[in-house]
């Protein structure tokens, strides 16, 4: 019997969630955004991801509000992905999730630690939340390698978040793009 492709006939907000981030690379994609990746480019190298798919969960997060399409170039016309305010609410999610797999799917440690890089520089918990200080603005969080980390990919997105780096802060051909901007 084949499954069906939505939750019809279900009256649940979980349902509702998951027929937009349920899918296959969805969080993912969100997980990356966070993580400063902002371009087609960046993602789909980090990824390994089908093209078709990435261009269809990126419409779909467009569409839904999580992300925000911006034109960063217009010769030729080029667009980057960012994260809205209804994006950015999914960070206890992605964390959570992480946090959990690293509790029961893992035994290496946890792959990425974030730290308040505010004035305490507390490890947070495992709801993204600092012990000391509370809730966090996702730009005052640093994200450094845990011992659990694959560190065999090799695209340049991932090489460059081996390093400590501030959510949300550009990543790949995006970052390089502004310091050459505030370069010139």
């Amino acid at each position: 019997m084949a499954l069906g492709k939505d939750y019809e006939g279900q009256s649940c907000s979980l349902a509702r969630a998951l027929e937009l981030l349920g899918e296959r690379w969805t969080l993912l994609i969100v997980r990356d955004a966070i993580y400063g990746v902002r371009r087609y480019s960046d993602f789909l190298a980090r990824l390994d991801t089908p093209r078709a798919v990435l261009s269809d969960r990126l419409h779909r997060l467009t569409e839904a509000g999580v992300l925000d399409r911006v034109r960063y170039s217009e010769a030729p016309p080029r667009d980057e992905y960012v994260l809205s305010d209804s994006g950015r609410q999914l960070w206890p999610i992605i964390v959570a999730l992480s946090s959990w797999a690293d509790d029961h799917l893992t035994g290496d440690g946890p792959c990425r630690i974030f730290h308040h890089a505010g004035a305490c520089g507390r490890e947070l918990d495992g709801a993204g939340a600092c012990p000391h200080c509370g809730r966090v603005a996702l730009e005052e969080i640093e994200m450094t390698p845990g011992p659990g980390l694959d560190s065999t990919r090799t695209d340049a997105v991932s090489l460059e978040l081996r390093a400590p780096h501030r959510l949300l802060a550009p990543v790949g051909s995006a970052r390089e793009a502004e310091a050459r901007e505030v370069g010139a």
